[in-house]
């Protein structure tokens, strides 16, 4: 006869391997991220403004300049912004757009005196921006630039 071996069958688990994180885990490197995030998105609006406020130095210069030299050659200082790209040759191929207020807004200072004694006539010496707003690296208004 045939012996009756009954087997055994082990009903211990193998250890179960967690794979995952953690709820805390993953609570903390959320909040690093937003932290992060915030940190680079101050930077970013910071390097918005002083990009724009590079902008308008560069425009103000060329325009001045294009102010000051049409004034030598003419021995008049232009009445209008629009002389420095209609006349021939033309001082400014076109008037940019003021950075601060997206348009072509410029406050034209005029003086009354004459720079020197060829000048025959008064008219614009310098451009300002047309925005009312305050520099924050500078505490200084973009009007008065």
């Amino acid at each position: 006869m045939r012996a009756n071996h009954k087997t055994k069958r082990s009903t211990a688990h193998p250890p179960a391997v967690e794979f995952g994180f953690t709820l805390l885990e993953l609570m903390a490197v959320m909040a690093i991220l937003l932290v992060l995030i915030a940190l680079g998105a101050a930077h970013y609006e910071q390097t918005i403004v002083r990009a724009r406020e590079a902008a308008l130095r560069q425009d103000l210069d060329e325009i001045n300049h294009a102010v000051q030299e049409y004034t030598a050659d003419k021995e008049a200082a232009p009445t209008s912004l629009d002389q420095l790209v209609q006349s021939h040759p033309a001082y400014l191929g076109r008037i940019p757009n003021d950075p601060m207020t997206g348009r072509d807004d410029w406050v034209p200072e005029t003086c009354d005196l004459l720079d020197s004694s060829d000048q025959l006539s008064t008219g614009i010496c310098s451009v300002h921006s047309a925005s009312d707003n305050i520099s924050p690296i500078t505490n200084t208004p973009y009007s008065s630039w």
